[in-house]
């Protein structure tokens, strides 16, 4: 039997409400959130299933929403450069010297954020206690030299983007991206959403559940060589990404600010803050028409540094890619995540959307039929 769906869903938004549930039918779900923001009110705000242990998903679960968490980081930037504290087309070594040592002394904040800096992974074997120390990242960025000659050629950088972008918002605004987010982004709009879950809200953590398969270093193949320097760094999740104590789905390790993939947040908080980047959601604009223009400007497309499929890039989201991730049109900018989590803002149709959820399914279709839906909906 399919579990029972709550919350609510204006008139008008009834496919996407008949998607969200034919999703736990028909493409696995097990639980999930979907929410729309739109004309200053949540208007689609549902969830159903489980949030793992035998606990009921409930409208306050909050699971990891891995790479989501890029969004919120670059939002975090045009908002310091709104305020003339950051210049997206200026060396980074400007204000970061030590970042200029082997042959980094040009590359730009806008080329990191379209994922040309040529900087996907680490040489350095790093920790946990490294990564809630901060600066151990920041010194083996610094002596990491590019893959590529920057801005010459574009991959993914799965975390690394976290540190890179990071580290010029600190220096400019005294915040790493989680305390910055949280005073200037979550804590005006009251969006629960997290770049280090605080204790207090520790029990409203989703489970996600894992991949099928084995889990863990293949040193045969290619990609796991990749994700040992690029997600892992060796000793970032010592018993696994999935594993506990320390993997995604324990809340200790989600404390410590991982700022390219360990966000926390609920599909309403998503939808509420990515809203408030095209319109005032309870008097709170968080950046303006020319950044909003300027996110949607293509940086990067075309095929990856490594001759893969690669994906569409403007200065730090993904943006509509019919042969990828679809939004809702071109005026759309956001960002996904594994597991399919989803999150973006629309300029045309001003509205924000969120998607979370807690199974990790090889083959996704969830978040595309959520899209396909919510077009339906707005005609």
């Amino acid at each position: 039997m399919p579990p029972a769906i709550h919350g609510h869903a204006d008139e008008g938004y009834g496919p996407l409400a008949d998607a969200f549930a034919r999703n736990f039918t028909e493409a696995g779900e097990t639980g999930a959130a979907c929410a729309v923001h739109r004309d200053g009110r949540l208007v689609v705000d549902l969830w159903g299933g489980t949030a793992g242990h035998g606990r009921p998903w409930r409208s306050d679960s909050a699971p990891t929403v891995f790479s989501v968490s890029k969004a919120l980081v670059s939002i975090s930037l045009y908002m310091a450069a709104e305020r003339g504290l950051l210049d997206f087309d200026a060396p980074v070594a400007g204000d970061w010297p030590e970042f200029a040592r082997h042959g980094k002394d040009t590359i730009t904040l806008r080329q990191i954020l379209a994922h040309r800096a040529g900087l996907p992974l680490l040489d350095t074997v790093l920790t946990p206690a490294d990564a809630a120390a901060w600066h151990p990242f920041i010194r083996a960025i610094e002596d990491q030299r590019p893959l590529w000659e920057p801005d010459t050629a574009f991959l993914y950088h799965p975390l690394t983007f976290g540190w890179l972008a990071g580290e010029p918002l600190r220096r400019a605004t005294g915040l790493t991206p989680g305390r910055f987010i949280a005073a200037e982004i979550a804590g005006p709009l009251e969006a629960d959403a997290w770049i280090g879950l605080p204790p207090e809200h520790r029990d409203r953590l989703a489970r996600v559940e894992p991949p099928p398969g084995p889990i863990g270093p293949d040193p045969a193949s290619p990609d796991d060589r990749f994700a040992e320097r690029a997600i892992r760094f060796g000793k970032l999740f010592p018993g696994g990404l999935f594993g506990e104590p320390g993997g995604v789905n324990d809340p200790e390790a989600l404390a410590i600010e991982v700022p390219g993939g360990g966000a926390v947040a609920t599909a309403s908080a998503l939808a509420r803050i990515l809203a408030a980047t095209v319109t005032t959601v309870d008097g709170v604009r968080l950046i303006g028409e020319d950044s909003v223009r300027d996110a949607l400007t293509v940086r990067s497309e075309g095929r990856y540094w490594d001759g893969t499929p690669g994906s569409r890039f403007s200065t730090g989201f993904k943006i509509n890619h019919p042969g990828g991730r679809i939004l809702l049109s071109d005026a759309s900018f956001g960002h996904d995540g594994a597991s399919g989590q989803l999150a973006f803002a629309d300029a045309e149709a001003r509205l924000g959307f969120g998607y979370v959820n807690g199974s990790m399914i090889a083959e996704d279709t969830r978040a595309e039929r959520l899209v396909l839906a919510l077009r339906k909906s707005l005609g």
